[in-house]
């Protein structure tokens, strides 16, 4: 998953220094999107480890 955040990542950069366009909010979006959950799937994680103890 962190991987698929650093590709959309450096797409809306790229597409920032270009000028931003529906390419650029387009991958901000999904970058953002993704980041989210990642954050919701580390936190649940990190509770089900604390709660297993």
């Amino acid at each position: 998953m962190i991987r698929w955040i650093i590709i959309f990542l450096v797409i809306a950069l790229i597409a920032a220094v270009l000028g931003f366009g529906g390419i650029a909010g387009a991958s901000a979006g999904i970058a953002k999107i993704i980041f989210y959950i990642f954050l919701v799937i580390l936190v649940v994680s990190l509770l089900m480890r604390i709660l297993r103890k």
